[in-house]
């Protein structure tokens, strides 16, 4: 089966509390479709504390989806491992997969935005330490047995339905993150496509004496919009898909890869770059791509247009994906 994903990080400039309470409404609703056309995956995300609306509560929206669908699994990518209370993470991931029978999956990544560390009062140079002590508790708190925590001794309920527990991938692009996932024998999830970050992962496996994956995406991994007139729709939407460009860009510096990072500043710049596709249907299934990520609600995209661009994947392009 075709591995398909519809991203929904409910992005939505200028929000008021009414038009972004119909924005995750609607993101429900194109969840519940998604699942029912066989779409595979919903993929969302965590930003703290930014002006257009970021959805900052991936789990929460994660049991909402759980609620609406019946088959398709929920990504959460990433998660920012060290603004979270372990033991509480470790309650939360483990209700969720009761309540999914098993279809979350947790990306856990450290960030790389200060001022989200700082709006939790959390120090920013201790986040390796801090994502270490994160990574640990939650392996130990779903075996259901007694652990010593903080000073404490703890066991926590209920235990996780999956065994041995829910699948958790440690995210990143550092080799200090493909550390950490070597030595906890965790699957690493590299942000972008690093073949060498790949390799010194595998490399680490074997210094550890561990068992691990990775799931790293592919070279090109542009995110679609489905339409009829794609350049009607640059003209007309492709300002969405720039402001959450921009945004991005704004965020990365220094080491930091992201299979979606762009250059562009412009719609036309954006549009030639390729990290972003306005496509019709038929080109679609001729870019030959191992999986599609359908980015219906891009920058705060109209409601209606978003729905257009679920409605052409999933009855022109997912039915000749499976066939």
């Amino acid at each position: 089966m075709a591995v398909t994903v519809v991203r929904l990080n409910l992005v939505e400039p200028g929000a008021t509390p009414a038009s972004l309470g119909a924005r995750y409404r609607a993101a429900l609703e194109m969840a519940a479709y998604a699942d029912d056309h066989g779409v595979t995956t919903v993929q969302t995300e965590e930003h703290h504390g930014v002006a257009d609306n970021w959805l900052p509560s991936p789990f929460a929206f994660a049991g909402a989806v759980f609620g609406a669908t019946r088959r398709l699994t929920v990504t959460v990518s990433a998660a920012i491992g060290p603004l979270y209370d372990p033991l509480r993470l470790a309650e939360d991931i483990a209700v969720l997969d009761l309540l999914s029978g098993g279809r979350l999956v947790t990306v856990a990544g450290i960030g790389y935005r200060p001022e989200e560390y700082a709006l939790f009062d959390v120090e920013w140079k201790r986040r390796g330490q801090l994502q270490d002590e994160l990574l640990e508790t939650l392996l130990r708190a779903w075996t259901g047995e007694e652990f010593r925590h903080r000073g404490r001794t703890v066991r926590l309920t209920p235990r996780p339905y999956t065994r041995p527990h829910p699948l958790l991938l440690v995210g990143g692009s550092s080799k200090a993150a493909a550390r950490r996932a070597a030595r906890l024998g965790l699957p690493f999830f590299p942000s972008a496509h690093l073949p060498e970050l790949e390799a010194y992962y595998r490399e680490r496996l074997v210094e550890y004496g561990t068992e691990g994956w990775t799931m790293m995406p592919a070279a090109e991994t542009p995110l679609l919009h489905l339409v009829e007139d794609p350049d009607r729709a640059w003209a007309e939407y492709g300002a969405h898909f720039l402001h959450e460009a921009r945004t991005y860009a704004s965020w990365q510096s220094g080491d930091i890869r992201s299979a979606v990072r762009s250059a562009a500043t412009t719609v036309r710049e954006l549009r030639a770059e390729g990290v972003y596709r306005m496509v019709t249907p038929d080109e679609c299934l001729a870019l030959g791509l191992d999986s599609h990520v359908l980015h219906p609600l891009a920058g705060g995209m109209p409601l209606d247009e978003g729905w257009r661009s679920l409605h052409l994947f999933c009855e022109r392009v997912l039915p000749r994906l499976d066939g």
